[in-house]
């Protein structure tokens, strides 16, 4: 599943996304992942300012590490938040047609998306953005998990969603004005629990994709494969739905 070709992609998405990142978190200790993983996802780790506490420092006494499936997978959900949160810069976009692909469907989704990535322009992509997901009074595509899953914004899956995170003591940084249930910050969350940047409990990944992502995450992405505006976004809504059937199938599996 690991793509070297990542690892410079998501270096940049600490500074694509929200200089201090869309979360925050209460918990008291830090997870650290090991060296390879660059400047991490765009979280805040506990009582830090991203840049301040780079990912790449010692591991403490004591602290998980991360394994290579992890780090992957925490690649992917880095990469599909900044790519949700904004239109990628020249810089990223660069790194991004710099993608390695394979025969397997996540493979063949990194080439599409470096393919793109390579024809792709900054102005382009920004209107691409804007039409999917801003729009003059609404985008095409509304990425909310509680609109998905209720036909409203700010419904119960959302306050349910905000219970969970709570249990965790992640919150919503104060900078940041779209709710929890956005596509760009539930995969900022799950980039941050997989690959240690944010403390959780054992298997809070799974509980948080089984019972908040996976319910409408993975029609999102079809919809957005779809989407009429969509050329650069279509790749990446491909790259969305393999991973999420991908992390389905796993959690399937028996323990």
């Amino acid at each position: 599943m690991r793509n070297p070709g990542l690892e410079p992609a998501t270096a940049v998405v600490g500074h694509s996304y929200a200089p201090a990142g869309a979360i925050d978190t209460q918990a008291a200790d830090p997870v650290h992942a090991p060296p390879a993983c660059g400047e991490g996802s765009g979280v805040n780790a506990p009582g830090s300012v991203l840049g301040e506490t780079e990912m790449t420092q010692s591991i403490p006494k004591g602290a998980r590490t991360i394994d290579e499936i992890d780090l992957a997978r925490a690649q992917e959900y880095a990469l599909l938040s900044v790519l949700l949160a904004q239109a990628p810069d020249a810089t990223l976009l660069a790194r991004l047609a710099q993608l390695r692909g394979d025969a397997s469907p996540l493979g063949l989704a990194h080439a599409a998306l470096a393919e793109a990535a390579s024809r792709a322009s900054v102005e382009r992509l920004e209107r691409e953005y804007f039409d999917l997901f801003i729009g003059l009074g609404r985008g095409e595509l509304l990425p909310y998990g509680s609109y998905y899953l209720s036909g409203f914004l700010h419904e119960r899956p959302l306050a349910r969603l905000r219970a969970y995170l709570s249990e965790l003591r992640i919150e919503r940084a104060a900078s940041e004005h779209e709710p929890e249930d956005h596509a760009a910050i539930l995969c900022e969350i799950m980039a941050g629990i997989v690959g240690g940047r944010l403390s959780a409990p054992a298997g809070a990944d799974r509980e948080l994709f089984e019972h908040h992502l996976a319910p409408w995450l993975g029609r999102f992405f079809a919809d957005l494969e779809r989407a009429e505006a969509a050329d650069f976004y279509r790749r990446v809504g491909t790259l969305g739905r393999v991973l999420v059937e991908i992390e389905t199938q796993a959690f399937a599996l028996p323990s």
